[in-house]
């Protein structure tokens, strides 16, 4: 009798285990159509809400976003963007390969990654939240076409200290600007903000990140073009 019940509950752990699974499975297969015409929440949104901290985004379509800001997001982030289907398999082989040799990472995220990471996962780095990603940016790029990637990603990325998410909520902590007034100057600063918001505050830029955002500009000069996918038409005015 008592193996009879060891057995049970084992299943019992089983079952609800399996049910938590295809719960965490749907959640992203559903929502993920849904996202392309309903405006998504990001999980960091969603802690600062929970928590009672302050949350700041106002969303913008992408037609009112300045064309130097796609195009120096993408040109600093992930090059391949109009290219690959979700996952640069290129550079995401590499860094396996530098974690199979005990290598530091150095990050193979791309956009589509980290609207998959923002909308669906945790931001805390683990081997199995970046092999969670991969799966999820496939499956987003499967259902939601470019432009609509790159509006989410632009609306729900942390752009300032203090809960500020989407670009406009950034330009104007940043700048006192809307997103589609950004020139060179304020559109690469801004983008130098992304990988650590918390610190980083574009609108008293370190000579560090003067430097970044002059390299931003001149790969946009040099290959403008590997973003015209989420131009008007193709294009990007520039």
């Amino acid at each position: 009798m008592a193996r009879r019940g060891r057995a049970k509950g084992i299943w019992r752990i089983i079952r609800a285990a399996a049910l938590l699974l295809a719960v965490l499975v749907a959640i992203p297969v559903v929502l993920t159509p849904v996202y392309l015409v309903v405006d998504p929440v990001s999980v960091p949104m969603l802690e600062r809400y929970v928590t009672g901290r302050p949350v700041e985004r106002e969303w913008r379509d992408l037609p009112d976003i300045s064309d130097r800001l796609k195009a120096s997001v993408i040109l600093s982030e992930d090059g391949q963007f109009c290219r690959h289907w979700g996952v640069d398999l290129a550079a995401l082989r590499a860094e396996v390969e530098r974690f199979m040799a005990g290598e530091d990472a150095r990050g193979a995220s791309t956009i589509t990654m980290q609207v998959a990471r923002n909308l669906f996962l945790s931001n805390r780095a683990s081997v199995v939240r970046k092999a969670l990603e991969v799966p999820l940016a496939a499956y987003i790029d499967l259902v939601m076409p470019k432009r609509r990637i790159m509006e989410i990603y632009l609306n729900i990325a942390e752009w300032g200290p203090e809960g500020q998410f989407g670009v406009a909520a950034g330009a104007r902590r940043a700048f006192g600007i809307e997103p589609q007034n950004l020139d060179w100057r304020t559109a690469t600063l801004l983008v130098t903000a992304l990988p650590n918001p918390l610190l980083r505050q574009p609108g008293r830029p370190s000579q560090g990140m003067l430097r970044i955002a002059g390299v931003i500009q001149n790969r946009v000069a040099q290959f403008g073009d590997r973003a015209s996918c989420v131009g008007e038409g193709g294009r990007l005015a520039l």
